[in-house]
């Protein structure tokens, strides 16, 4: 694992140029990407309207920088299959993720359509009319939660790529079965605040710590939180392990930029590995957990 490579390839690939006569003067602008809008970053409020970056903006901005490096490789190695490249992101909120992956990679290429998933009615509003204004016409939002989406009739049969930043709790599991269903040649997914798995230990607490010593594990609230959110991320590499992609797991940028930090970037292979599925079964049971098997964790039960 090499968390800093991203940064390295990114500097290499590309390199702080200024062009335009406000970018010699402000060093914020001097650091964007060639070809990067402005008035993109302006719009998603990242920079303000005379060009400037605040703390909470530059770590947001490293963030979804960050993941954008990790991306790009996969839309450039997936781009040759077909020029109509789909890409989904799930939970997207303000469309942080969306629009600058729009920007940086899909508007320059002239293909492919990407489709934002959110359930606040507001937000998606809002990033209908930003892409408008912008005229970014192959990008496309939907008020529908990320559970239900992979039952939605206007949207492709198969997709390229799924993205989920920061997709709360649950919705990332939801991102992953919305992967799987709809034949997702990639998944890229930084989770956040997991908390589903940490109640169901929490409910079988007492039994476990009667049963077997490693309950002591999540005895205490704290290690209960820190355990469960751990366990959901490595049940989720294994489910996805078992349904035929190869997981790689890395750090998205530095701590100090995020407490939310860990990568899964899930690539398909063809080939279920019937030892991730059966592993995923033994720490469901190890942990008290075998009622998301049928849950969760479904298409793993019926692995070859």
């Amino acid at each position: 694992m090499n968390p800093v490579a991203p940064k390295k390839r990114a500097d290499r690939a590309h390199p702080v140029r200024a062009s335009g006569p406000n970018q010699s003067e402000n060093p914020v602008l001097a650091e964007l990407r060639p070809g990067q809008s402005v008035e993109l970053l302006k719009e998603l409020h990242i920079l303000t309207r005379d060009g400037r970056l605040n703390q909470d903006s530059r770590r947001k901005l490293k963030q979804v920088e960050h993941l954008v490096h990790f991306i790009e490789p996969i839309l450039d190695e997936l781009a040759p299959h077909g020029a109509e490249l789909t890409l989904a992101d799930h939970g997207a909120g303000k469309s942080y993720l969306g629009f600058i992956l729009y920007d940086l990679w899909f508007k320059p290429h002239g293909s492919g359509t990407l489709y934002g998933i959110e359930t606040r009615a507001e937000l998606v509003e809002r990033s209908r009319a930003l892409a408008r204004r912008l005229g970014f016409e192959r990008m496309r939002f939907l008020n529908i939660a990320a559970a239900d989406a992979a039952q939605q009739g206007d949207l492709p049969e198969r997709f390229d790529l799924v993205t989920a930043l920061h997709a709360c709790d649950s919705a990332t599991d939801d991102a992953i079965a919305f992967g799987l269903a709809k034949q997702a040649q990639a998944m890229v997914l930084v989770p956040c605040c997991q908390a589903e798995l940490a109640a169901c230990l929490r409910q079988n607490k007492a039994l476990q710590l009667s049963r077997t010593p490693l309950a002591e594990l999540w005895r205490h609230p704290l290690h209960t939180r820190e355990l469960g959110s751990q366990l959901t991320n490595v049940l989720r590499c294994l489910y996805l392990e078992s349904q035929g992609y190869s997981v790689t797991v890395t750090e998205l940028v530095g701590w100090e930029h995020s407490l939310k930090n860990e990568l899964i970037i899930a690539r398909h292979t063809g080939h279920k590995k019937r030892s991730a599925a059966e592993r995923l079964h033994a720490l469901l049971a190890q942990f008290g957990l075998q009622g998301l098997a049928t849950t969760r964790y479904a298409r793993a039960a019926t692995s070859d």
